[in-house]
């Protein structure tokens, strides 16, 4: 139990104690005779009274100087107090503070009293052993016998304090020099390896205040564990250090053991050292039985030293005024401490020339003005970097008609000034006071927020105890008698690796190239899979990922293959070529490594996050065999798995521990006898290969091939990249159909830092999604009304709430992101692609959220306003919750939720179409002239002067004939009423034909490019009876090799159907002529209604009803990012009305009323026709028609490169490329 120590009246009898005045400058100081373990204290409103106080800081200090404020949490400096007199209330300190004087200061009281005040103190005596370094000459060693037992468990612990920010604090010495030193430089404690200089660790700051810092060094083996006050950093130790003994330990200046050189060569320690202990022994009671003075002190004695913080903008120092002195000159003397670059430091006014004096910071350097009427008479600088944190000396000298000031004793600034003699009003530090009492203060700067020390005046120390006292001069919002500055970047609230930096009351995150975002680097800003950047409506090619959002492992450059239904994570090695072996003399195995391109928590972490994986295991041989051996034990094996992987004795293909390859499994080997081919030791070639799919194998790590000594043995191997697709977090979804179900998990620890992502869709208006509860903490996301998401919590400073108000309705049952971050400095809530809101965390208030209760999934702990819908890959700090897995075993809750299209259909272009699957969902591009996972990718040819493409329908009789075998595809739209017709295009030819269309009944539609002015031309003919009509455009120069689109759309009230081509067809002269030339140049995405001819001959060549002569090269020409030598292209538009529209040309015919009606859309169809015979898609026919397969000739890609990682063009890419289109 706790002793009660009690200085003030006890609490439950009369008295108390009451300041004569109520301000925010009355202390209460408790000596309690000696240093003491505070544990906790108690106040109590005065006896009989309306006097209590609301509020109060506690300070400590051990010898009634140089104070320090006691933080909770490191943060929160202030106690609530009291809310009548008469009753107790209770703190316990969160760590105990070690200290001999006690202060309490009241922040706020009753308003309708007084402060009042009865106290309690509860600790403990406190006992040390300390010894003191003048940081000279002075310094202590302890050397260990042989016989000291030793273990792989080493400790030294000790308390420092110093006002130095600079010194060696231990030195620990093993064999042969072996050592390790622990140093102060900066005000840091560093730990470095002293026969290889180099620093292993550094931690803390600040740590020359002058309070006592506690620092433990432990040794485990092969790291170490440096902790100084409650912060600890694991240090992996060089391999020398494994089997390192200590056998000397030196504090202060001492010298080697295995040397007579001092052991350091920086100053030595200055401060005191208390309870120095190696693996529990007492080294100073030691020291001082046995009499090893070492020119040291076993008492603690500490300079005094006055500083005062200035908090904020309500801060001044108003000091007396200085008379001219003899010398004509003036003296301002100070130390000071900050991290703010800017800052008034003192003013003061010259009565005798009507001019005003600033000293002040600037972008961190110390800058001197002197104004008169308005203007600058004269400026000086000195110094840089200010802003450290470290105290600097700062001196303003004027003598013998020279100005000068200095910072930290080097050299500054100095000009002859011609003012005779230099007297002052009053001198003001850090600020003006208030308007109305300004005594003529002018400060056209921003007030200095930090510590000021040493100050002097005229050479005089200001004796700032009786400026505390009122005694001296003025002061507002001060801490007379402490240094309040904290290092908020010590250690760093900055994670994943992002930069700190801060200012007097806060610090900022630098989180470039860290791949983190938010106020501490906290939140990933890559998705977590391949699977998730493809519904983000992504094309293939190289992305990060990070597998766990926010958590600890580091984003990892992958390919994401997005061509196939799967979308495939590819992740590459070292080596994945065929490479071939031969016998070398000597050797018996081959062994190779296989370094992948992402560190191993990655890759495991991927491995795992995904549905499947799979490796290609390839070897082809030749007398070289593979796995059964006379014996019975393999001749080759591979390792895989995490770290260095596990044997495995199975090849690609079968299955693990089987010792077999895939021949084996399907029983078809070369030799019946043996379950691989390559066992069969045969002097042909043959070859083992398959995939490894279990991914508790995978990835390969090392192969090792046996049978390759023999003469005449040859192999050759190919371990191809690991493969994985799927994402089993992001499609992991729990439906919730009443407003009473939830799922429940294990609290949620987020005590810093918090994230929580999610999906979500509903019908819904409201309902809960999340909610974790403490005694008082707790933490909400709701959906609170229809447009509107709630993430609401309380970390004991009253609950906050962060709003987001969407313009569209959130329960349209489409899927909608949300994403949530709580952090020391902000709490920030994302809703879809909208503005992040955020609500700042209070400066000075509690950071730790505390749960306790069961986390609350789709309701509540009251079963109240439960939400009814869809929640899909919920993380919490980076961590999947499996809401399948729990939604198996919980009534109201069903596993999965289908339903994808509405939300990401969207993604599908071109005409394509959504279909749905159980994870996720594809695009169908049957109907669409493109192709890719978008059906976003351009399909597109070079043409040759020799090159036809001829898609044909047949006679009516045979499509009735045939009509069972019939693709809907492609008769999916006989009876027409009209025809959409489009084309892109690239070419030099002038005159071009682009595309004949013919009908049985000859009816035709010719695009061409004429000859005259190189113009786009139309010639359509849709009754036999009448002569064709011809659309032109105005718009010239169209055969220059940039890219053309046309679309044409035609509506009418007939019907007209299409008949086969005929021998007795007679074209136009004309087009017989522009026939027989043939085209040269590109043709893309060709689209006929629902038709995709160019698609068919390229893509289906051996299904579907074409006819290709010539060479025909599947080619990119089409796309507007591919590479031509023109300039930028633009859009033009022709009209079926003469005269302009938009940006258009007019043109030349109109067209008739009876005729077919001519206007703007989509897609694509391209017919060319070679050596006088049209390219013949034969439409506009009456009945119904079959077809017959013709025969393909010709077809080749132009490009087929085996590197798989090919980066297909983005679709955002293409659409934005402002190519020439023509709408008609």
């Amino acid at each position: 139990s706790l002793n009660s120590i009690s200085y003030i009246k006890k609490l439950l009898q009369t008295g108390g104690w009451s300041p004569l005045t109520s301000d925010r400058y009355q202390w209460l100081e408790v000596d309690l005779g000696e240093r003491t373990r505070i544990t906790a204290v108690a106040t109590q409103g005065r006896y009989g009274s309306s006097d209590w106080q609301t509020s109060y800081l506690l300070m400590f200090s051990d010898t009634g100087h140089n104070w320090k404020q006691y933080r909770q949490e490191d943060s929160r400096g202030f106690f609530p107090g009291n809310s009548n007199a008469d009753s107790v209330v209770q703190y316990k300190l969160q760590q105990p503070a070690i200290a001999r004087f006690l202060r309490l200061i009241p922040l706020d009281w009753n308003p309708s009293g007084r402060i009042g005040l009865r106290l309690e103190t509860y600790g403990c005596p406190y006992t040390s052993d300390v010894v003191s370094f003048d940081g000279g000459s002075s310094g202590l060693v302890f050397r260990f016998s042989p016989g000291l037992r030793r273990t792989s468990r080493e400790v030294v612990s000790l308390k420092f304090k110093t006002v130095r920010n600079a010194g060696t604090l231990l030195h620990a010495e093993g064999e042969g020099g072996l050592s390790l030193s622990l140093e102060l430089e900066r005000g840091k404690l560093q730990l470095l390896n002293i026969l290889r200089p180099r620093r292993l660790a550094s931690l803390g700051s600040l740590l020359d205040d002058q309070h006592w810092h506690h620092v433990v060094l432990e040794r485990r083996s092969s790291h170490l564990n440096l902790t100084v006050d409650k912060h600890t950093e694991r240090v992996q130790i060089p391999a020398e250090f494994n089997h390192w003994d200590i056998k000397q330990l030196g504090l202060g200046a001492v010298q080697s053991l295995w040397s007579q050189k001092p052991v350091i060569s920086k100053r030595s320690f200055h401060g005191c050292l208390e309870n120095l202990l190696y693996n529990g022994l007492n080294l100073l009671e030691r020291a001082k039985h046995n009499d090893q003075q070492g020119n040291v002190t076993f008492s603690c004695t500490e300079p005094v030293s006055v500083a005062v913080t200035f908090h904020g903008p309500q801060s001044f120092l108003q000091l007396p005024g200085a008379a001219a002195s003899s010398s004509g000159g003036v003296a301002v003397g100070l130390q000071l401490r900050t991290w703010n670059k800017a800052g008034l430091l003192l003013t003061f006014d010259l009565p005798q020339h009507g001019g005003v004096v600033w000293l002040y910071l600037s972008e961190a350097r110390l800058r001197l003005q002197i104004h008169k009427a308005g203007r600058v008479l004269l400026e000086l600088s000195a110094g840089s970097a200010l802003n450290d944190g470290q105290w600097h000396s700062v001196e303003l000298n004027s003598r013998g008609g020279r100005l000068t000031i200095a910072v930290d004793k080097g050299e500054g600034g100095s000009l002859m000034v011609k003012l005779t003699s230099y007297s002052h009003s009053s001198l003001f530090c850090s600020g003006c006071p208030a308007e109305g009492d300004s005594q003529g203060c002018r400060n056209p700067f921003n007030v200095f927020q930090g510590c000021m020390r040493l100050l002097t005046v005229e050479n005089q120390n200001v004796d700032l105890i009786m400026v505390q006292q009122k005694q001296l001069g003025n002061y507002s919002n001060l801490q007379i008698d402490m240094c309040g500055i904290i290092d908020r970047c010590s250690p760093s609230r900055c994670e994943h690796g992002g930069r700190c930096s801060q200012s007097w009351t806060v610090f900022h995150c630098n989180c470039s190239d860290s791949g983190y975002s938010g106020a501490t680097c906290h939140s990933s800003v890559y998705q977590q899979s391949c699977e998730a950047y493809k519904h983000n409506g992504n094309t293939s090619g190289h992305f990060y990922i990070d597998v766990d959002g926010s958590g600890p492992i580091k984003p990892q450059l992958v390919y994401c293959n997005m061509t196939e239904e799967n979308t495939w994570m590819v992740i590459q090695h070292n080596n994945t070529d065929l490479t071939r072996v031969r016998p070398s003399p000597g050797v018996n195995q081959h062994l190779v490594h296989f370094a992948y391109s992402t560190e191993e928590q990655q890759l495991s972490a991927a491995i795992s996050q995904s549905e499947h994986c799979e490796q290609e295991l390839f070897y082809h041989c030749r007398k070289s065999r593979l796995l059964n051996t006379p014996e019975g034990t393999p001749f080759s094996w591979w390792l895989g798995g995490p770290g260095s992987g596990r044997i495995q004795t199975y090849w690609g293909g079968a299955q693990p521990g089987s010792q077999q390859c895939a021949c084996g499994l399907q029983g078809d080997c070369v030799d019946p006898q043996h379950y691989c081919n390559c066992d069969a030791d045969r002097t042909e070639w043959a070859e083992d290969s398959g995939l490894l799919v279990h991914k508790e194998s995978l990835p390969v790590r090392s192969l090792v091939l046996g049978d390759i000594q023999r003469p005449g043995s040859e192999a050759a191997y190919r371990v191809g990249p690991l493969r994985c697709h799927g994402d089993k977090n992001f499609w992991n979804a729990a439906f919730f159909d009443k407003e009473t179900s939830y799922l429940h998990f294990p609290t949620f620890h987020g005590e810093l830092s918090a994230d929580i992502s999610f999906l979500f869709k509903t019908t819904a208006s409201s309902g809960v999604f999340l909610e974790n509860l403490g005694i008082k903490d707790f933490i909400r996301i709701e959906l609170s009304s229809s447009t509107q998401v709630l993430f609401s919590f309380d970390v004991g400073n009253g609950p906050l709430e962060v709003r987001v108000d969407s313009s569209i309705p959130l329960n349209d049952n489409r899927w909608h992101r949300v994403r949530a971050e709580r952090n020391v400095k902000e709490a920030s809530l994302r809703l879809d692609e909208l503005p992040a809101a955020t609500q700042e965390a209070p400066a000075d208030g509690h950071f730790h959220l505390q749960l306790n209760s069961q986390l609350f999934i789709g309701g509540t702990a009251s079963r109240q306003k439960g939400f009814r819908g869809c929640i899909r890959s919920l993380q919490l700090n980076g961590v999947t919750l499996d809401l399948e897995e729990r939604a198996k075993i919980t009534p109201g809750v069903r596993p999965g939720c289908p339903g994808h299209c509405s939300s990401y259909g969207s993604l599908c272009q071109n005409q394509g179409r959504c279909v749905e699957r159980a994870n996720g969902f594809q695009c169908d591009c049957g109907l669409s002239a493109y192709t890719g996972v978008f059906c976003h990718t351009e399909v597109s040819a070079i043409f040759k002067s020799g090159t036809s493409v001829s898609y044909t329908f047949k006679e009516p009789y045979e499509l009735i004939r045939n009509s069972s075998t019939l693709p809907s595809s492609i008769y999916s739209d006989m009876t027409l009423r009209g025809e959409n017709v489009s084309l892109s295009f690239r070419t030099n030819q002038s005159p071009a034909l682009l595309l004949y269309i013919s009908s049985y009944y000859r009816e035709y539609l010719a695009l061409l490019i004429n000859k005259h002015g190189e113009e786009l031309e139309v010639r359509y003919k849709l009754d036999s009876s009448r002569d064709a009509e011809v659309l032109r455009s105005r718009v010239r120069s169209l055969a220059n090799g940039q890219l053309h689109t046309v679309s044409i759309r035609r509506l009418t009230d007939s019907v007209v159907l299409f008949s086969p081509p005929s021998e007795s067809d007679e074209l136009d002269p004309d087009l017989a002529r522009l026939a027989a030339l043939g085209f040269t140049g590109c043709l893309s995405v060709v689209h006929f209604n629902s038709i995709s001819p160019l698609k068919a001959a390229l893509l289906h060549p051996d299904t579907s009803p074409v006819v290709i002569t010539g060479p025909l090269v599947q080619s990119n020409c089409g796309s507007p990012a591919s590479a031509n030598p023109y300039a930028a292209e633009n859009t033009h538009h022709l009209s079926d009305q003469s005269g302009s529209v938009g940006s258009g040309q007019p043109l030349v015919n109109a067209i008739r009323t009876d005729s077919a009606l001519i206007g703007g859309v989509i897609a694509v169809v391209i017919f060319v026709l070679v050596t006088g015979l049209a390219i013949t898609a034969r439409f506009l026919y009456r009945r119904k028609e079959t077809y017959r397969n013709q025969d393909v000739k010709g077809v080749k890609q132009e490009d087929s490169p085996d590197f798989p990682f090919n980066n297909q063009t983005d679709s955002q890419t293409v659409s934005s490329e402002n190519r020439k289109e023509y709408f008609i």
